[in-house]
């Protein structure tokens, strides 16, 4: 189950189908776009005679021609109402391959697009189920016979790392607050949205549930897990042979305090600090860094480096960062101009030269975005933060934790934002405690604005104790004994990095699944019900409301320590940070 290779397998076939042989324009819609881009390179898609990328979901159409920098950036605009615009000029020649979603807005543009054809020929591709009535709109205005072939390619998602998948879809911890009461149909489209991301990624990933559970907190995952039954035992698309396979939806709602910690491994601090959307990272504006790493790709199918320390901690960062500056410098020294006293040498040497371009660029990226993370760690006392929010997360002792908490509320080197996230750790800590109110009142003369010290509120309301399941802080999930031998070992060894102490929720559902221990309470089965020693080979995790980029790194460490044994694909309504987390929050009742 790799969730990158399937998708680009999914292009690939598109691209290179035997029907669509010769030079050929990519049509997709807002969507799809970001899945080709995050994906699929630019000279790959050049490799396989694509002569341009075009928005067909815009009125003036957005198109890029593949010798420009990016074949998926914003790109220039072009007027799509004749051909005699920028690069779409002259192309009746050419064979049109569109890769949209199955909704009626797309259908509808098809339809226009068939009305005044600007292509030879349409190979109509789409990432989810289309309704037999979308199908039927479509042959009915092919009036000019143009449209060659119809197929389903299920990559309705983004594929982040090979086992995290997102469907970018924000809003949705609203949608799970609603789910079960009146207000669930104001949220009705969402709701479509994740259903159908978490069957496309059945689908892809060419695996058949044989065994569906649900956290039983969450009235959203109860209704996601028994509406994608019904879609299988109804549709024989999902009829596959495959391992034991378990889908296990999950809500946000169990694990709030996740989302709020500060991170310290590459990918997960990128998006904590920077901000890591499709793959790309903003540093405009940042002390240092020239115009052309202003905006800058981490990928891991185009950055080798970043592929091996995406989950690498801060200090190893550094080091690693060091080693690929001083392998540069070592490959430099050897090609340097000066030395080039042979034909022989110089032929070398340009043979080398855009190897050595790319690895220069690809160097100053990473320091750049490290001496980034470097300033913004210092800048807003980060380390000392952080460890505050560990021991929040992860320790029970309320008289020391109130004085540590009011001493960085009235610090003038904490940051807003970091006293706010701080708050709201403590709240969910001691959401009894006569405490709360003296807490508020600190905030607020730190400089907490009234609107963000409401959130208090907000999150016990969404996620306090009475709301959410019993994993939060151990509760409920292990018996006395093995809490006290944990607490033992823990104050015994003590722990590698005082920043890494806290574990999601995930990872204790993830290891009592393993072990064949998820108690059928708190995680009822939709399907499949089997004996206790029932021990999957593979887990797909939906969680609505949005996962993290911590939780992401703590399944990859799984699956890594469980080769040919279990392998686990988190998937989720959006890849969250604090911020977005927060700005969610604001947007409940």
């Amino acid at each position: 189950m790799d969730a990158i290779k399937t998708t680009q397998q999914y292009i690939e076939r598109m691209i290179t189908s035997e029907k669509t042989r010769g030079m050929k324009v990519l049509l997709l819609d807002a969507f799809t776009t970001q899945i080709v881009s995050c994906t699929t390179s630019q000279s790959t898609i050049l490799a396989k005679e694509v002569y341009l990328v075009s928005r067909l979901d815009t009125a003036n159409s957005n198109t890029t021609s593949t010798n420009s920098t990016d074949a998926t950036a914003a790109a220039t605009t072009m007027t799509s109402s004749d051909d005699s615009a920028g690069p779409l000029k002259n192309t009746g020649h050419m064979k049109a391959i569109c890769f949209l979603r199955p909704t009626e807005i797309n259908a509808g543009l098809l339809v226009k697009e068939l009305t005044r054809p600007r292509f030879s020929e349409y190979h109509i591709y789409f990432s989810g189920i289309l309704s037999s009535s979308l199908l039927r709109l479509i042959a009915e205005n092919d009036e000019h016979d143009l449209v060659k072939q119809v197929h389903e390619f299920y990559a309705d998602y983004l594929p982040i790392n090979e086992d995290l998948i997102t469907l970018n879809c924000r809003n949705t911890i609203s949608m799970t607050v609603s789910a079960g009461t009146a207000w669930a149909r104001d949220h009705a489209h969402l709701y479509e949205r994740n259903r159908q991301g978490l069957e496309a990624i059945l689908l892809s990933l060419k695996r058949q549930p044989t065994a569906i559970r649900y956290q039983g907190s969450s009235a959203l995952a109860q209704q996601l897990a028994r509406d994608v039954h019904e879609r299988i035992v109804s549709d024989q698309l999902f009829h596959f042979r495959n391992k034991s396979c378990l889908l296990l939806a999950l809500d946000r709602v169990d694990d709030p305090v996740t989302p709020l910690l500060s991170q310290w491994t590459y990918q997960a601090m990128v998006h904590e600090l920077l901000g890591l959307n499709n793959n790309r990272v903003v540093l405009k504006g940042a002390p240092n860094v020239t115009k052309e790493l202003e905006e800058v790709v981490l990928s891991p199918t185009e950055d080798d480096f970043f592929k091996r320390n995406r989950f690498s901690n801060f200090g190893e960062l550094g080091e690693a960062i060091q080693s690929l500056l001083k392998d540069y410098q070592n490959k430099t020294k050897t090609a340097n101009t000066s030395n080039l006293n042979t034909i022989e040498d110089m032929q070398n040497f340009m043979e080398k030269y855009p190897e050595l371009r790319s690895q220069s660029h690809n160097v100053s990226k990473h320091v750049a975005i490290m001496g980034e993370l470097a300033r913004l760690v210092e800048v807003c006392s980060l380390m000392d933060v952080s460890q505050f929010e560990q021991e929040l997360a992860c320790a029970d002792d309320q008289s020391i934790h109130m004085r540590e908490l009011m001493d960085k509320l009235a610090s003038m080197y904490i940051k807003i934002p970091d006293k706010l996230r701080l708050g709201l750790l403590f709240a969910l800590r001691y959401e009894h405690s006569s405490n709360l109110h003296r807490v508020k009142s600190e905030m607020k003369k730190g400089g907490v604005s009234d609107d963000l010290i409401d959130l208090m509120d907000t999150i016990l309301k969404y996620a306090g104790s009475r709301v959410r399941g019993p994993g939060l802080y151990g509760v409920g999930t292990k018996d006395i004994m093995s809490k006290m031998t944990k607490s033992f070992m823990t104050s015994v060894q003590g722990v590698q990095n005082v920043y890494a102490q806290h574990n999601p929720v995930l990872v204790d559902t993830l290891q009592s699944v393993q072990k064949g221990k998820l108690k059928q309470e708190s995680h009822p089965y939709i399907m499949g019900k089997g004996t206790a020693d029932d021990v999957p080979s593979e887990v797909i995790v939906f969680m609505a409301g949005g996962v993290t980029y911590e939780e992401a790194a703590k399944v990859s460490e799984f699956n890594k320590n469980n080769i040919g044994k279990m392998r686990v694909v988190l998937s989720g309504s959006t890849v969250h940070n604090s911020t977005s987390f927060l700005e969610e929050l604001k947007g409940l009742p």
